[in-house]
């Protein structure tokens, strides 16, 4: 990895980064879209590189348990198995002790999986997956760390957060074991929940263990946690983490906590929700989401938005059009999916550019005025945002404070939306 920081804002602690890696360069900050099984769903990797995508994510978990690691070798890796020739990062299998917990037994040795599948048992220890990782062959590979769920409580925060940085010493000497440093690059992930005393000693421990990672990434958040609690752990981590480091917020993809963790210094985040969302008729605009299976659309004949580049856009294709074969045909999720790709990608964009060029605290007052309208501000994203010395609220003396998530919509476990949006 060649990682070069050439931008910084001079308000914020944003700034625009150069990270180059075997498959090419990939500039930061910058979201990743999630191909879990090695593909974007509805999308082929031709068309993700058209759309100006660098760098994506596979799931080290599922693709250990489907295809398996002899039909991945048998492939040439991953990139060579899914037709993709841009740069791929791996997470480690740490998040399926959390979304997979009741199949899951954790020991100081490993994680023991029943297979959702077949039932088998398998122990995925440190070892085995950044093993797996390697025969993946991804640019970027995640330590396994031991994640609890951002609303557990306990001793059990402490237990998982001291054996993460255990695990971490474990996959460091796996890692130069395998002789694999200059091609695949291990990102350490900061734990210690919501208790700031151990994400510092978290911290302590890894950075002392700098030599022997590329990067780290802040992990055990996006699970529920109060917005105001979880921008503060951001910006803790983000502040102490080296500066010539990729710094990596994990499970991140609202629009406004991307532009927020941008802000307090977060160089890279993944999240499924853009793809996700897209399959259930959601699509994402700088005006808010849009639910295109409300009836108001039927007859509704612009397209999503009149300004994005997007292939769904630029075609013409028609909320009504989308409207009437939303979750009925599958070219409409594909054609909301392409937009929300984009959508997410232009929100980055934008960031890099305002960076760029001095700006970047009038692109977030922009953004969120657009973003939120008349609807009021999030009141966790203005406190985040004043602690790096912008005031979405400048100038403004009867914007509305939304209190708590200020979300824009909610869904229900199914992943329908259950808000009029």
């Amino acid at each position: 990895m060649q990682f070069e920081v050439i931008a910084k804002c001079h308000t914020t602690k944003a700034r625009v980064s150069r990270m180059t890696l075997a498959h090419g360069i990939t500039m930061l900050p910058t979201f990743m879209p999630v191909a879990t099984q090695a593909a974007i769903k509805g999308l082929t990797p031709q068309q993700m590189e058209s759309l100006g995508v660098t760098l994506i994510l596979n799931n080290t978990y599922h693709l250990n348990l489907r295809p398996g690691l002899k039909v991945l070798n048998e492939a040439g890796g991953a990139h060579k198995f899914q037709g993709w020739n841009r740069n791929l990062l791996t997470d480690s299998g740490g998040f399926q002790l959390v979304s997979l917990s009741k199949f899951t037994t954790i020991t100081e040795e490993g994680a023991l999986f029943a297979s959702p599948f077949t039932g088998e048992p398998t122990m995925l220890t440190p070892e085995e997956s950044i093993s797996i990782q390697h025969t993946i062959g991804a640019d970027i590979i995640m330590q396994l760390d031991d994640v609890v769920s951002s609303l557990t409580t306990g001793s059990r925060v402490e237990e998982a957060m001291e054996r993460s940085v255990r695990w971490l010493d474990r996959c460091i000497a796996q890692h130069e074991k395998a002789g694999k440093k200059d091609t695949q690059n291990l990102f350490a992930i900061v734990q210690g929940g919501l208790d700031p005393s151990l994400r510092d000693r978290c911290l302590d421990a890894m950075i002392e263990r700098r030599n022997g990672v590329a990067g780290y990434a802040i992990g055990g958040l996006s699970g529920g946690e109060e917005k105001d609690v979880f921008w503060r752990i951001i910006k803790q981590c983000a502040a102490r983490l080296p500066e010539e480091r990729p710094r990596y917020s994990m499970g991140i993809g609202f629009a406004e906590d991307l532009l927020v963790c941008v802000a307090l210094g977060v160089d890279m985040a993944d999240c499924v929700f853009p793809t996700r969302t897209a399959r259930f008729g959601v699509a994402l605009t700088h005006r808010g989401p849009l639910n295109l299976k409300l009836s108001k659309h039927a007859k509704d004949f612009q397209t999503i938005d009149e300004a994005c580049p997007c292939p769904t856009c630029t075609d013409k294709v028609s909320r009504a059009m989308l409207h009437h074969t939303i979750t009925h045909e599958t070219a409409a999720a594909h054609a909301i999916t392409l937009h929300n790709i984009v959508f997410q990608a232009q929100v980055m964009g934008r960031a890099r550019a305002a960076i760029m060029e001095g700006r970047f605290p009038e692109y977030l007052k922009a953004f969120f005025t657009e973003y939120f309208g008349d609807g009021g501000y999030p009141e966790w994203c203005v406190n985040a945002l004043r602690s790096v010395g912008v005031d979405l609220l400048e100038g403004k003396p009867d914007a509305k404070i939304i209190p708590g998530s200020g979300a824009k919509w909610e869904y229900a476990d199914n992943g329908t939306p259950s808000k009029n949006i």
